[in-house]
């Protein structure tokens, strides 16, 4: 029975300012009304949704450049899957996995490049071949190393919550007060990167959908996102096609993109900077309209 411990932290939950702006190793992210789309570039043979696909570095390079196309600002390329039950990869299998990858879109995109990795040697390789961030499913608390490498590098970060591990994470995930409780080790996670000497410019924070969390905890998380501005950073939220639609939905065989669309429009409205899908062009259309709407009410 996992238990997540609440914290001191009380935070309003009146409206607060969004944070305007990611700063990345060597460029910077600004955000208006509609969330910029971070694309899912999953170079592994088990993750739960496209596992497999785009394992040879020739297909992942070609879906990654039409995501690009298709409206994608930041790439987020990963060798590792997180899905629950998932088995960990060693540091050299996960460098063979992404490298390549990582080196070649950096060669031919000028859109920015994020490792999807929990390990200091794969992040500092990565950022050495030209990635601009780190995205952290541990909060950069899975490798010791992993914050200098964060502060030495310069890149930008992101830091998700996760209950447990992939492994475990899904074996009874209980809390007293979700938002909170998630709210709060953010904060803490924030704090101790600043402390550290990453500036929070650089801080990028995702409660993390899906991971560690029941289908009540991650609607729960969902209905409050806006709460999550009043920490200062921007906010990162990856609802794709994850179990949790499915369940809402009744059909867990379902094609969760509508549900998924869903979900990013409501990411919208509440003021998130940054989503993170796996369909990248039905997602900028559902937000091009959404946003034509509204202006134009």
């Amino acid at each position: 029975m996992a238990k997540h411990p609440v914290g001191a932290l009380d935070l309003s939950l009146g409206c607060v300012p969004r944070a305007a702006v990611w700063r990345l190793r060597d460029t910077t992210l600004r955000f208006g009304r509609m969330p910029l789309l971070m694309g899912i570039v999953n170079v592994t043979p088990d993750s739960f949704s496209d596992g497999g696909r785009f394992v040879e570095t020739s297909a992942a390079v070609e879906h990654a450049l039409g995501l690009v196309a298709a409206g994608a600002t930041i790439l987020d390329v990963g060798g590792e899957s997180t899905r629950p039950g998932a088995a960990p990869v060693d540091a050299d299998e996960e460098l063979r996995r992404v490298m390549p990858v990582v080196e070649r879109l950096c060669a031919e995109t000028d859109v920015a490049v994020s490792i999807d990795t929990a390990k200091a040697r794969v992040a500092r390789e990565a950022v050495a071949a030209g990635a601009q961030a780190i995205n952290d499913v541990t909060a950069l608390t899975g490798d010791a190393r992993m914050v200098q490498v964060a502060v030495e590098t310069g890149a930008g970060v992101c830091a998700m919550h996760m209950l447990g591990s992939p492994g475990s994470m899904q074996d009874d995930p209980r809390y007293d007060d979700v938002v909170a409780e998630i709210r709060n080790y953010l904060a803490a996670r924030r704090d101790c990167l600043m402390a550290a000497g990453v500036e929070r410019e650089r801080i990028c924070l995702d409660p993390g959908i899906g991971f560690g969390k029941t289908t009540e905890h991650n609607l729960r998380l969902l209905s409050r996102i806006e709460t999550f501005h009043a920490l200062g950073c921007p906010v990162l939220v990856g609802p794709s096609r994850k179990a949790f639609i499915g369940r809402v939905l009744g059909r867990m065989e379902a094609d969760r993109t509508a549900g998924t669309l869903g979900v990013v429009l409501a990411l919208a409205l509440a003021g998130v900077q940054i989503v993170r899908v796996h369909d990248v062009a039905a997602a900028k259309q559902a937000l091009t309209l959404f946003e034509a709407a509204r202006t134009n009410m």
